[in-house]
């Protein structure tokens, strides 16, 4: 999925089922939910789908996903997105869920970290090892830059909208938002270490072409030093490959150094952990929270394996019980798309 074709909630504070996740796991959710009738919202603190498998190795091959010999992150969950198309997902990126509260009325109370608020009836943590949160760039006094010079995370390109913005990395991320934010960006200056890149050859040869139209410039070094007062950049100074130093006007930084992954704000939700894990059963695959469900990587049971097939399987029976909470008023009957004209109808395949 393109950044600029992700679907953004507009608004919707009420739904069936909130996702925290949308990994492989988290889009699959989506899928058996779907099957049962039941609505999602799908909430990461990344900027696109695919979670870790998207974004630390979109093209690093896969080979035991079932009828698929090979496939790269990428290519899995942009197949994961073809599939649940028909269920017309919400997603929400680049906001982490910190609050999670049982109502009085007995559904589940969210609020994100953006102070987005949603109500919804079960809750899948499909956070595989947790939140990803991103690894700070070691500088002197950067904590008074972030959230006003200083983003993790585009949560809207108009923000920079006619600034001289700083991207710094030389992976996906870094070279994605070069591309998204140079025809919005006063100026935009790419900075990595070395004169090699991570990212998708094909993204690489878009950003190589834009530097030599100068509509993007290309430093090789890192950044030493902030220059600016109250959290608002005026300059940086960085050491270039050949030892020199630079001083470059910039009033907005995004540097994309990695992330490093943590359990996060659901350690506080008080459900029954193994060992920075959530435990569930192996039945629904429910925590000691009823309505909570954890699937993929972050859970534990007795045997647990951290593979993606096997959270397929856990979504397949966390949504048989998610039903029940979701419209008790139904019998569940248990059918094949394979052979059932409704589930067929609901794919649009029939």
């Amino acid at each position: 999925m393109a950044l600029d074709e992700a679907v953004a909630v507009t608004g919707a504070t009420e739904i069936d089922a909130v996702v925290i996740g949308a990994g492989p796991v988290g889009l699959f959710a989506v899928f058996e939910l779907g099957l049962v009738d039941i609505k999602t919202l799908v909430i990461d603190i990344l900027d696109r789908p695919g979670g870790q498998c998207a974004e630390l190795y979109p093209e690093k091959p896969i080979y035991d996903i079932p009828a698929l010999p090979t496939v790269t992150g990428q290519e899995l969950t942009d197949r994961l997105l073809e599939q649940i198309k028909p269920f017309g997902a919400q997603f929400v990126f680049g906001e982490r869920v910190d609050e999670l509260q049982r109502g009085e009325d007995g559904r589940f109370h969210l609020k994100t970290d953006a102070g987005r608020e949603i109500v919804a009836k079960v809750v899948v943590i499909a956070a595989g090892g947790g939140s990803f949160t991103p690894k700070r760039p070691p500088l002197e006094g950067i904590e008074a830059y972030e959230g006003k010079s200083v983003h993790y995370a585009v949560r809207r390109m108009e923000d920079f909208r006619g600034k001289d913005v700083l991207i710094v990395g030389g992976g996906d991320s870094a070279l994605d938002w070069t591309l998204n934010l140079a025809p919005l960006a006063k100026s935009l200056t790419l900075m990595h270490r070395r004169d090699e890149f991570r990212g998708a050859p094909h993204s690489v040869e878009q950003m190589r072409a834009l530097v030599a139209e100068g509509k993007v410039s290309l430093v090789i070094g890192q950044v030493t030093k902030l220059h600016g007062e109250t959290g608002n950049l005026e300059a940086v100074t960085a050491k270039t490959s050949d030892g020199a130093e630079q001083r470059l006007a910039v009033n907005a930084i995004l540097p994309f150094f990695g992330l490093t992954m943590k359990l996060g704000p659901v350690a506080h939700w008080g459900l029954n952990l193994n060992e920075n894990l959530v435990l569930v059963d192996t039945e629904k695959f429910e925590t000691s929270e009823k309505g909570i469900f954890a699937v993929g990587d972050i859970n534990w049971y007795p045997g647990k394996l951290k593979l993606i097939l096997s959270g397929f399987h856990e979504v397949a029976l966390m949504a048989q019980q998610a039903h029940k909470y979701v419209h008790p008023e139904k019998k569940l009957m248990f059918q094949y798309t394979t052979s059932s004209s409704s589930l067929q109808k609901k794919l649009g395949v029939k």
